[in-house]
């Protein structure tokens, strides 16, 4: 099942007897928790039926007792282990798969990592049918703007393509983070409202003018002013704009660029070009615009300059250059 699916399941009061979410990326584990602990029970019924117990300081004889338990003048009992992963006698849950309290909703937040499904008991959790087995996957960053779009839909809200795209880039791939600010922003609006750049600038910190999208948007354009402005900020500004996160999703437009142009002839149709780069089909325009600017052959030599700042950003033939005066260089070369 999906995030989504299991979301709508329990909103709808469709309950399975175990939920086992493990993985690297825990927002997902974490809201799926959030939902059991907060939507099954109601509030004067939580005392006496709803336990949370820590993988640290318990014995899976501990969970499966306690999950077998009646609950009191209620329809379900919930438990809740949280720091699942910690447990070490997993396999003592696999009588429990099979002879499991029908009264009780039993959750497993086994976080930060994927449980290994060649052990039996995992197997087990995998193909039960009153179980959901969910992995919970890390977003890779060119997925980040749709799934920011996704999240304020889910909301009921909307957002602009362009301040998705500067979240995206700003905070990066930490969905905690990134739903946070979200979730600050739409306080301000009205319901319904639109998350615009500028509310984003306003109320973030983060700067609609100075920022990687807009830099990446004023390379594509070459317009020297404005890179000439947003790189002499960032050089002001070295803690805020590391040079290391400038370059990775400029690599990344360089690399899809490249492909773009080995491609075009032979995928024409755009909504499917975007969906080989892995981006939103809205961003296409900034390759279409960045084809005539730069060759394929200048992209080629512009993805090997990236390589090769990186690892001077990083010490490697680099004789005490500030990060600002390495970007400076680079850009010249790249739009030059």
């Amino acid at each position: 099942m999906t995030f989504e699916e299991i979301v709508k399941d329990i909103k709808a009061r469709r309950f399975k007897s175990i939920y086992f979410l493990n993985g690297e990326e825990p927002f997902f584990i974490d809201r799926i928790t959030d939902l059991i602990e907060n939507e099954v029970l109601p509030e004067e019924e939580k005392a006496f039926n709803q336990s949370v117990l820590y993988g640290n300081d318990i014995s899976m004889t501990t969970v499966t007792d306690t999950a077998r338990r009646f609950p009191m003048m209620s329809q379900y009992q919930v438990v809740v282990v949280k720091e699942a992963q910690n447990i070490r006698d997993f396999d003592n849950l696999l009588p429990y798969i099979d002879h499991f309290q029908p009264t009780t909703i039993l959750l497993f937040a086994y976080k930060n990592k994927k449980a290994d499904k060649r052990k039996n008991v995992f197997k087990k959790l995998s193909s039960s049918p009153n179980c959901v087995y969910f992995e919970s996957n890390k977003l890779y960053d060119n997925k980040i703007p749709d799934w920011i779009m996704g999240y304020c839909k889910s909301k009921s809200y909307s957002i602009t393509p362009q301040a998705a795209g500067i979240l995206a880039e700003s905070l990066g791939t930490d969905l905690s983070r990134v739903a946070n600010e979200i979730d600050k922003l739409t306080l301000l609006l009205p319901a319904g409202g639109e998350i615009k750049e500028s509310l984003v600038e306003e109320h973030t910190g983060i700067s609609k003018d100075f920022n990687t999208f807009e830099l990446q948007a004023a390379i594509i354009r070459k317009d020297f002013l404005k890179v000439n402005r947003i790189v002499n900020y960032f050089e002001g500004n070295p803690k805020n704009n590391p040079l290391v996160l400038t370059l990775a999703p400029l690599f990344k437009y360089f690399l899809n660029l490249l492909t773009y142009h080995y491609q075009k002839k032979l995928t024409p149709n755009t909504q499917e070009m975007a969906r080989l780069l892995g981006i939103n089909a809205f961003f296409m325009k900034d390759y279409l615009e960045g084809a005539r600017m730069y060759s394929a052959m200048k992209c080629a030599h512009i993805i090997s300059l990236l390589r090769e700042y990186d690892m001077k950003s990083k010490g490697v033939g680099n004789a005490n250059i500030s990060d600002g005066q390495l970007l400076k260089e680079l850009i010249f070369k790249i739009m030059h």
